[in-house]
């Protein structure tokens, strides 16, 4: 009887072991999925920031929210269109001229998700531009992946766009390669 009771007591020390590690698994992996769902909402709300400060026409907003060393992406560009630009400097350099070719512009976002890895937001929108001089509004359709390192900043942006419809919304079809 007593070899059967020290089995039983060495089975429930190491039951209470199990549970305890397990209780601490528990508590660890709660503590990390909040943090990353904490830095998902963080992107996201950067990400949003972004497009507010491309319907405010504000440059250095916009550049405020990259990385020294962030690149930004026009992997369709057909060779009309800018095919990106790279640091604080080329995105400045690359936004700057924009606004003063339009009348405004809205951005309404359709969906945006936090990646499994949330310092990975993507986005899918409808951007519709007001060309200056009464010449109507462009509008196409777009979807993006934004990269943020661990202050929040973008490292990467890709804008992925239809380039027949941007070649005909700016009259430049007959440029297209």
């Amino acid at each position: 009887m007593r070899k059967v009771l020290s089995v039983l007591a060495v089975a429930l020390v190491a039951l209470t072991a199990c549970h305890t590690e397990y209780k601490k698994e528990v508590e660890t992996l709660k503590k990390e999925l909040s943090m990353k769902s904490q830095i998902a909402e963080q992107n996201k709300n950067n990400t949003l920031a972004f497009f507010k400060a491309l319907e405010a026409e504000n440059v250095e907003s916009i550049v405020e929210l990259f990385d020294d060393n962030a690149k930004h992406i026009n992997p369709y560009n057909a060779g009309i269109f800018p095919a990106g630009a790279e640091g604080k400097d080329g995105i400045r350099a690359y936004w700057t001229p924009v606004f003063p070719n339009f009348d405004g512009m809205t951005f309404d976002i359709q969906e945006i998700y936090a990646m499994e890895d949330p310092n990975m937001v993507f986005v899918k929108y409808k951007g519709d531009i007001k060309l200056k001089n009464n010449a109507g509004v462009y509008s196409n359709d777009y979807y993006s992946t934004f990269k943020f390192n661990k202050e929040g900043k973008i490292t990467e942006y890709v804008e992925i766009f239809n380039p027949i419809t941007a070649a005909k919304g700016f009259g430049l079809i007959d440029k297209i390669k």
